[in-house]
């Protein structure tokens, strides 16, 4: 089999990129030094504590709005194991910086320590707080993420459709990890595999997924979605790259969400490993994706595009 090239532009990092960032042994160390990182990274956000002591970083739009505003929840990655929003901002502000959009990026708790539904419970309760905020119009919410992030703000929007509380508009997903079953698929090209493999997608669903019993919800692993929940689904733009452990899942999700009448896009960015928005954010391969992520959210939040 034909080995998956590289963009020419992504040549560079890929070489030096380890091929995961995490694995079982040293996850207690990455742990670690991701929750010490968090707290010295700088920010520009204003955090807010929730009733229950989690965090939200919250951005709001610069220019005064003449009625209430549009909001994103933007979930952060780290394979349901690690991870902050703090980790995220600059991708967050790159994609939203002048749309007149308010942003929630909210901390939750992750596995092992505190496996599926503790995160969901979180993300939920940080929509709820944010569909409440003066100034937000509850009626133009987006949910997106990235990775870990991505899986569970579809996770978030199928838990959403079926409650009383607020329903988002419009679903982003940025490279996201959707299927359990990827713990036990092998990438037909491991070695062209960067900052999450095999290993580490295993560990990090086996953690989330602990204690869990009989058939898995669509609520702890999106794939598992049936025509129903795809149906009550808001718009859904998703984007991936071709180097990435997540690209088939990617598309098998897209393919079920066109036939729902839900897919708002698809992008699949050739030669492009995971977080490569994020490690080669000044390539213009990764510009152009950006880009095209916030022409789709401003356009399912309703919002004038050029």
């Amino acid at each position: 089999m034909a080995e998956r090239p590289f963009h020419p532009e992504l040549e560079n990092p890929a070489r030096w990129l380890p091929r995961t960032v995490l694995t079982r042994r040293s996850y207690p160390l990455v742990r670690a030094v991701s929750a010490l990182l968090s707290r010295v990274v700088p920010t520009k956000s204003e955090t807010v504590r929730l009733a229950g002591g989690r965090r939200i970083l919250v951005n709001r739009p610069k220019e005064p709005a003449p009625g209430p505003v549009p909001a994103l929840l933007w979930i952060h990655g780290g394979g349901l194991v690690i991870g902050a929003p703090e980790f995220e901002e600059s991708l967050l502000t790159r994609m939203t910086q002048g749309a007149g959009i308010l942003t929630a990026a909210p901390d939750y708790r992750l596995a092992p320590k505190h496996p599926y539904p503790a995160a969901l419970e979180d993300l939920y309760a940080a929509l709820c707080w944010l569909a409440r905020q003066p100034g937000v119009d509850p009626a133009r919410l987006a949910i997106g993420g990235d990775s870990a992030g991505g899986g569970l703000a579809a996770c978030l929007a199928i838990h959403a459709t079926r409650q009383d509380g607020p329903r988002p508009a419009f679903l982003l997903l940025h490279e996201p990890m959707l299927d359990e079953a990827s713990r036990r698929r092998p990438f037909d090209q491991p070695r062209q595999l960067r900052m999450w493999n095999e290993a580490a997608n295993r560990f990090g669903w086996e953690a989330y997924l602990a204690g869990l019993e009989g058939e898995i919800p669509a609520t702890a692993s999106a794939a598992r979605a049936g025509p129903g929940d795809l149906a009550r689904l808001p718009p859904t733009w998703l984007g991936v790259g071709t180097v990435d452990l997540f690209h088939d899942e990617t598309g098998a999700f897209a393919e079920r969400l066109r036939e729902a009448g839900r897919l708002a896009g698809l992008v699949t960015v050739p030669g492009a490993f995971h977080g490569f928005a994020t490690v080669a954010a000044n390539a213009g391969v990764t510009r152009a994706y950006v880009a095209k992520m916030r022409a789709a959210l401003e356009a399912g939040l309703g919002l004038a595009t050029d």
